[in-house]
């Protein structure tokens, strides 16, 4: 595992490298999900929220806005009337959405391991 500075010195083992706070953007509980919905896609925020389902509006908003100012999500404003917002993914957020869907199509395809690992440690941990 990597815990010394890459060439550009960012490190995110070190307390206050801002390379932690974008990697909570991106893997944070919403912003994983935020990010995979995106992908491929320009989506209006109600879009967004019924897509990333148990989303509240309040952090649908906040991790969009933290998104954005990361460079990964763009946000749109169309002058129409009502305003028309959508959301859609920089190239920076494509590559980052990208390897997060790999990861989830990993966890998922191996979930029967999971559920049978919980399973096991559940039983063992219930007998002693």
């Amino acid at each position: 595992m990597r815990q010394e500075a890459g060439a550009d010195g960012y490190n995110v083992f070190a307390r206050t490298c801002p390379s932690r706070g974008t990697l909570e953007h991106v893997t944070g509980r919403w912003g994983s999900l935020v990010l995979s919905a995106l992908y491929g896609e320009t989506l209006r925020f109600n879009a967004l929220r019924r897509r990333v389902d148990g989303v509240s509006e309040k952090m649908l908003a906040q991790t969009l806005q933290a998104q954005e100012r990361d460079g990964l999500v763009i946000r749109e404003a169309l002058p129409t009337n009502p305003p028309h917002v959508e959301y859609r993914l920089t190239p920076l957020g494509t590559e980052t959405a990208g390897r997060l869907l790999e990861l989830i199509t990993l966890v998922e395809g191996r979930m029967p391991d999971v559920l049978a690992a919980r399973e096991s440690y559940d039983s063992s941990r219930a007998g002693g």
